[in-house]
């Protein structure tokens, strides 16, 4: 997904890219995952932490009264909560990132004191003991109930982050997995060498073989003008055949499959059922040809 936007970025641009643009480009998608990543555990712990924000300012009133002097704090020691803040590799992205600086405070004041009204709060702040599945609990309700099921946050996201609707369902699953095993990421490179080295080849092989790939694409269309063809359309057939081409551990199948779940999402309603037609076609041929060159992968 990652290299088709990039490829989509650069053939949208209106001159030629220079050497080293696509790569750069395609670390810039690479580093906004990341970003995304790292303000919503941020945001997260700000609001379990607003607790003791808020006791503070009530009690600094002119005439604070007897609920306003005793605001419960539980949840600012919440042992999860610990966790994640003794994130050495977390604290460090945080300097890096200074979500601070984007944050919608009066959003997360909002945000707070819907948690404090909520029943599960209230249930929660009046165990006076500390129970390791009931503070996860709580965290993961604000994160799922008071984040993610709010308008309001969402669109907040979304106007700071515009890989929010790409990316948004794989950080959540992160998060969660983050939240059982603090500090188990590494947010410096949060995809693995292997990973992003295949992007990289990815994208090099396509940007190489352009025009190759497109003399085997274009004799497939048949009645189908290429200049009319959607441009995602075309850069993920051409992703595909390069998958056929020059990646050799790759199963057909896959390729297929895979093109046909991002044509389906992200182009028009019939690209789906169109790339599969062109890629199958074009697998089939290669395979006559003997150019099909693939070997069994297997790990180490």
């Amino acid at each position: 997904m990652k290299v088709m936007q990039t490829l989509y970025t650069m053939g949208t641009m209106e001159k030629d890219a220079v050497t080293g643009e696509p790569q750069k480009v395609l670390q810039k998608h690479f580093e906004q995952t990341q970003s995304l990543l790292v303000y919503l555990i941020w945001f997260l712990t700000e609001v379990t932490r607003y607790a003791e924000k808020d006791a503070h300012q009530r009690a600094g009133k002119h005439l604070p009264n007897a609920a306003d002097l005793n605001v419960n704090i539980k949840i600012a020691g919440n042992e999860l909560l610990k966790k994640i803040l003794d994130d050495l590799a977390l604290q460090e992205q945080l300097k890096k990132e200074k979500p601070e600086l984007i944050c919608d405070r009066e959003l997360l004041r909002k945000i707070y004191h819907s948690l404090a009204d909520s029943a599960e709060y209230k249930t929660y702040i009046a165990q006076p003991s500390r129970d390791k599945a009931e503070e996860k609990k709580i965290i993961e309700f604000i994160l799922n109930d008071l984040l993610l099921a709010s308008e309001a946050f969402v669109s907040h996201i979304e106007d700071i982050f515009a890989n929010w609707d790409d990316d948004g369902e794989m950080i959540v699953q992160l998060i969660i997995g983050y939240l059982q095993k603090p500090g188990s990421y590494n947010f410096k490179q949060m995809l693995s060498a292997d990973k992003q080295q295949f992007a990289r080849n990815l994208l090099q092989t396509v940007l190489e073989k352009s025009e190759h790939l497109q003399d085997i694409i274009v004799p497939k269309l048949k009645n189908w003008d290429p200049e009319r063809i959607a441009m995602l359309d075309m850069i993920m057939m051409k992703m595909g055949v390069a998958e056929f081409l020059y990646f050799e551990t790759i199963p057909p199948k896959v390729t297929i499959n895979e093109y046909i779940d991002l044509a389906k999402e992200y182009s028009t309603s019939q690209s789906g059922q169109f790339v599969n037609g062109i890629l199958d076609n074009i697998h089939k041929e290669l395979v006559t040809q003997g150019k099909m060159l693939k070997v069994e992968y297997k790990k180490n």
